[in-house]
């Protein structure tokens, strides 16, 4: 996906991308039979499609804001050949104009490394910040999950990504709803993980929501379409509904992290059926 560029009020928004990655078909869709998500995505002969990995950036006229950092380049050699990773968010920056230099503040919905992956680089041997004056926010209860390293999803954490981060000050533990500068705020979406926050961006009375795994691709809309990744996937259900309530009747403009085709869209409730809109 090339870099997309859009006006929402007074800021300006670009969708950026780390490129893609490969994933198993069936952990994308949880307990949804192959025969109904393949009319969405097709898997190729080992059941596995191409996942999207998307970040904003979002021009306030005052500060550079970059939500979501990607996978970036620190996967061992074994889960590179797991995931086949791009590593093209610098790249795409870049193309936008920006340079890790000019990123004032970096928001992570949470820090699987598909998410928080070029929070730092490797220098000298050790982590440091890829955007060095940048501010970093996520949840505290987040982070110490992450930190618990437990047998159900340690393989989405790479500490790495975050602790030198957190030793350094320079990543702000949050706990809640909080507005970060005005305009940008985020607030907690539990179903995927516990402390999963969405990033809401308004401005001249519009809103937009990058509401991360909750609903990762529009091929998610369906309220009980939930990933075999999420650890409460009930709450994914009932947040899925709370969003909706929300979203489809205020217009909200809806960020996908891990639609490869489609950064964004606005809603519509169809029949009781959530779709994208078509005009």
């Amino acid at each position: 996906m090339s870099n997309v560029t859009r006006s929402l009020g007074d800021f300006e928004l670009t969708a950026l991308s780390d490129g893609f990655y490969i994933s198993d078909g069936g952990a994308f869709f949880g307990v949804v039979p192959k025969m109904l998500w393949q009319r969405k995505v097709k898997a190729d002969e080992s059941n596995r499609i191409y996942a999207g990995v998307n970040s904003v950036l979002v021009r306030t006229g005052k500060q550079n804001i970059l939500i979501e950092t990607g996978i970036g380049n620190k996967l061992s050699d074994k889960m590179k050949s797991f995931y086949h990773p791009k590593e093209k968010l610098l790249e795409n920056l870049h193309a936008a104009g920006t340079a890790p230099e000019d990123i004032d503040i970096v928001i992570n919905s949470h820090l699987h490394f598909d998410h928080c992956g070029w929070n730092t680089v490797y220098k000298d041997g050790r982590a440091v910040a890829t955007f060095p004056k940048a501010k970093y926010y996520v949840q505290e209860g987040e982070w110490r999950h992450a930190c618990l390293q437990l047998e159900r999803d340690r393989v989405s954490y790479i500490s790495d990504n975050y602790d030198p981060l957190i030793s350094s000050g320079q990543m702000q533990l949050l706990i809640g709803a909080t507005e970060i500068v005005p305009g940008i705020s985020v607030a907690v979406y539990p179903g995927h993980t516990r402390h999963m926050q969405a990033i809401f961006i308004r401005s001249g009375g519009q809103t937009a929501c990058y509401i991360s795994d909750l609903i990762p691709a529009t091929w998610h809309l369906d309220i009980t379409w939930v990933m075999a990744y999420d650890l409460f996937p009930l709450e994914t259900i009932e947040n899925r509904k709370k969003y909706y309530k929300e979203a489809v009747p205020q217009n909200w403009l809806t960020i996908f992290t891990h639609d490869p085709d489609v950064p964004w869209a606005y809603l519509e409730s169809i029949n009781g059926k959530i779709a994208v809109k078509s005009t």
